[in-house]
């Protein structure tokens, strides 16, 4: 498996778009183009594979997607998106990375819709979690982040692009500084299994794990998994160290308010991350 994704990465510049939430774009990527038009076709384009993806794993039924038969979600208009593309530039992959400011609430992240947190055995463990996780990452001077809308089309030729997605996760969380996030993950076909190979471990507070859960809305069992972007499984972090320089030169669109910027982080960041010193529902 390693070697196969060592082929994907190895083309991935060619293969994987990144979309940029408003705001600043980094100067680590060297290859932005400012197209509000592309970059509203492509959120479409990922919209309608997601919708299909999802209803065809019976995750969701048909008047949860758009007339158009998109699944839209509020983190479209504000988050990264990573999407792989095939040779006909059709996206075939994609995963969103929705990074917060330092003041986040938890009441304020998609976990306030997890059934956990409507159930009174569970509930204060759930927020004792999120919230230990907060404040470490504020302690620590990197962000808070939430990744979500995983899917990879079953017509994909490349049976690795959701393994290597996952993990342009963790790169992109390093780009931008580094972060501990969260992800909702499925049971079912072994998405919440990958996801634990590759670095993510179950919400615990007190030594106690946020268990897994039965979320109506998607009729399947689910688990809540956190991640440190700094650090990945050490299985893999050769990987994400290739995906990251790789990431350097793919392709980011941006809006037309956007910017290129010389450094996104604030001034005196430790956590400045600079090219040449060296990832559901």
């Amino acid at each position: 498996m390693l070697k196969l994704l060592e082929r994907t990465i190895h083309s991935l510049d060619r293969r994987l778009i990144l979309l940029a939430p408003p705001g600043d774009v980094p100067s680590f990527f060297r290859s932005v183009d400012i197209n509000k038009e592309r970059h509203q076709q492509l959120v479409r384009e990922m919209q309608r594979l997601r919708g299909q993806i999802y209803l065809s794993d019976g995750a969701i039924r048909p008047e949860q997607l758009s007339d158009d038969r998109r699944h839209v979600t509020p983190e479209d208009n504000k988050s990264w998106h990573l999407l792989t593309v095939d040779s006909r530039q059709r996206v075939t992959g994609c995963a969103w990375y929705l990074q917060h400011d330092e003041a986040v609430e938890p009441e304020e992240l998609r976990v306030r819709y997890c059934p956990l947190a409507r159930m009174k055995e569970w509930s204060e463990l759930l927020w004792k979690s999120v919230e230990g996780e907060i404040a470490r990452a504020r302690r620590e001077f990197i962000r808070y982040a939430e990744v979500g809308g995983w899917a990879v089309s079953k017509d994909s030729a490349c049976s690795s692009e959701g393994l290597v997605i996952a993990l342009a996760g963790y790169s992109l969380g390093q780009i931008c500084g580094g972060c501990l996030g969260i992800t909702t993950a499925t049971v079912r076909h072994c998405s919440s299994s990958i996801l634990r190979r590759l670095g993510g471990s179950p919400l615990e507070a007190a030594g106690v794990q946020v268990p897994s859960y039965y979320d109506p809305k998607y009729e399947c069992e689910m688990e809540l998994l956190r991640f440190d972007s700094r650090r990945p499984h050490p299985k893999y972090a050769g990987l994400v160290e290739r995906l990251r320089e790789t990431m350097a030169h793919v392709q980011v669109i941006g809006l037309p308010e956007q910017r290129h910027a010389q450094s996104f982080l604030r001034a005196g960041s430790t956590n400045a991350f600079q090219p040449a010193t060296s990832f559901a529902q």
